[in-house]
C-alpha cells in the first residue's frame, strides 16, 4: 500500500513512467468464493475493500458487467455533503463525510477530495426558516452549518445575481463548509486498487445473468463468464437493481429506476469556489479543477435503464442556471451524460440482509449515492460479514415501507421521483 509516494513519482519520472504497476489485476473468475459482490461501482468496490480490510474476508469477487467506472460512479456531479434533516440520514452521511476527510490517506490514492463547501440558496423567508431549522438540527448532531445573509453570499459568490430585481431574489442561504467534491473515477480506482492489494478478485466484463439456488437460499451467480458459487451474494448495482433482482426471483421492490442527467461546460477562469444549489427549482453546480462547470438538475420524467436523457431537462436545467448566473448565457456546453438512479419511495437508502437467504441488498440511493460511498461500503461489509446491520444502517431496512417507519427527509411522501 506504500507504492505511491513522492519518491515513486520522482523515480518513475526519471524512467519515463515505464515502471508503474497496473492499479488492479485483471482477474479471471474462480469457481467459488466466500462472497460475490455484484456491481463494480463505488459501493461494490468499497464493500469489497472493507470486507477485506475490516473483517479479514479476502476470498471475495467483485463482478462488473462492463468496465470499472462505467456506471453511476463515473456519471454524477461529484458532490459530497451531510446537510440532512433527519437523524438517521444525518448520522450516516456525517460518518461518510468523516471517512471522506481521510480517504486519500486510507487508500494511499488521491481521490481529490476538495472541501469547498455547499451553499443552499433560499428565495423566500419561509424557505430560509426551513434552512434555519435544518441547520439547527445539523448542529444538534455536531454537524457544521452556517446561515448566511445575502450580503455575505454576494461577497463569496461574485457571479451570482443577488440583486432585488433577480428573477428569483435571494434572501439568504445555508452553508456547510466541510462539504465539497471529489474525483468520481479516482474514488473507483482507489477502492479497486485497495481491494486488489488485499486479495479481492475484480472481474470486469462479467454480467450476472442469473442466480444459483439451493432450495430457497442463494448459493452463487450465473455469469457470462461461467457459474460462480458463493456462500453470500451481495447486490450493489444502483439503477439496475430491479432487473438484477428479478433474475433472483424478486419481482417487486420499493424503488424505481430513472435517468438523471449531468452536464459539463467549457473551461472558465475560476469564479465559483463552492457547490451551489438553487432553492426555487432543482439545480446544483460546482466548478471543476479544470475550470469546467459541472451541473445538473431534476430527473427525466420517465422510468428507464438508459444512460442518456432528453432535451427538455437540458432546457430546464440551463434556464435555472441562467436565473442564478445571467452572465453564463454564452458559455458553451461541452458534453452531457445520464446515470440510472434507483429512487426509493422515501428518498433514503436500503442496506440490508435479504430479501432471500444468502442474498444482501444495497440500493435506493436516489441522488445521494456518490457522497455515501465510504459509509455505504463500510456498513454493507459489516452487514454481510456479521449478518446484522451496522448501527448506522440499522434504520435502512427493506421492510420499513411495510411497517410504515419511512425516513422521508424531504417530506415528499411515497413519490420516488420527488426525492
Amino acid at each position: 500500500m506504500r507504492e505511491y509516494s513522492a519518491f515513486s513519482l520522482l523515480r518513475n519520472a526519471l524512467s519515463g513512467n515505464r515502471d508503474w504497476r497496473p492499479v488492479w489485476r485483471k482477474a479471471a473468475p474462480r469457481p467459488a468464493y466466500d462472497v460475490v459482490v455484484v456491481g463494480g461501482g463505488g459501493h461494490g468496490l468499497a464493500t469489497a475493500y472493507y470486507l477485506a480490510r475490516q473483517h479479514g474476508i479476502t476470498d471475495v469477487a467483485v463482478v462488473e458487467k462492463g468496465w470499472l467506472g462505467s456506471g453511476n460512479v463515473g456519471r454524477n456531479t461529484t458532490a459530497v455533503r451531510s446537510n440532512y434533516l433527519l437523524p438517521e440520514n444525518q448520522r450516516f452521511y456525517e460518518h461518510s463525510m468523516k471517512m471522506w476527510e481521510g480517504l486519500s490517506h486510507e487508500l494511499n490514492y488521491n481521490v481529490m477530495f476538495s472541501q469547498r463547501g455547499c451553499l443552499n440558496l433560499a428565495h423566500t423567508p419561509a424557505q430560509l426558516d426551513e434552512f434555519a431549522r435544518r441547520g439547527n438540527a445539523m448542529r444538534h448532531e455536531g454537524i457544521d452549518a452556517e446561515l448566511m445573509t445575502v450580503g455575505r453570499i454576494a461577497r463569496e459568490v461574485p457571479g451570482l445575481d443577488t440583486s432585488a430585481s433577480a428573477r428569483f431574489p435571494i434572501v439568504g442561504g445555508l452553508m456547510q463548509r466541510r462539504a465539497g467534491t471529489a474525483r468520481h473515477d479516482a474514488v473507483a480506482w482507489g477502492y479497486a486498487r485497495g481491494a486488489d492489494r488485499l486479495g479481492v478478485d475484480i472481474i470486469e466484463n462479467c454480467e450476472v445473468t442469473g442466480f444459483r439456488r439451493e432450495g430457497e437460499r442463494i448459493a452463487g451467480v450465473v455469469t457470462t463468464r461461467g457459474d460462480i458459487r458463493a456462500r453470500k451474494v451481495a447486490v450493489a448495482v444502483a439503477g439496475h437493481t430491479g432487473e438484477v433482482m428479478r433474475r433472483a426471483g424478486v419481482d417487486r421492490l420499493p424503488i424505481e429506476s430513472q435517468v438523471l442527467q449531468a452536464f459539463v461546460s467549457e473551461s472558465l477562469k475560476p469564479f465559483l469556489h463552492t457547490v451551489i444549489t438553487f432553492g426555487m427549482g432543482h439545480f446544483y453546480m460546482a466548478q471543476s479543477d479544470k475550470g469546467g462547470l459541472i451541473y445538473g438538475g431534476g430527473l427525466d420524467g420517465y422510468n428507464s435503464y438508459a444512460q442518456r436523457g432528453n432535451l427538455p431537462i437540458v432546457e430546464e436545467v440551463t434556464a435555472e442556471m441562467l436565473a442564478l448566473f445571467p452572465g453564463l448565457a454564452r458559455v458553451r456546453l461541452l458534453r452531457s451524460w445520464g446515470g440510472t438512479t434507483d429512487m426509493s419511495m422515501d428518498g433514503s437508502p436500503i442496506i440490508t440482509c435479504g430479501p432471500l437467504p444468502g442474498l444482501y441488498l444495497n440500493c435506493g440511493w436516489c441522488y445521494g449515492g456518490f457522497k455515501a460511498t465510504p459509509a455505504s461500503g463500510l456498513c454493507f461489509a459489516h452487514t454481510i460479514a456479521r449478518d446484522e446491520p451496522h448501527p448506522l444502517n440499522a434504520p435502512f431496512t427493506l421492510d420499513r415501507f411495510h411497517r410504515g417507519t419511512v425516513i422521508d427527509d424531504k417530506g415528499q411522501g411515497a413519490t420516488p421521483n420527488l426525492h
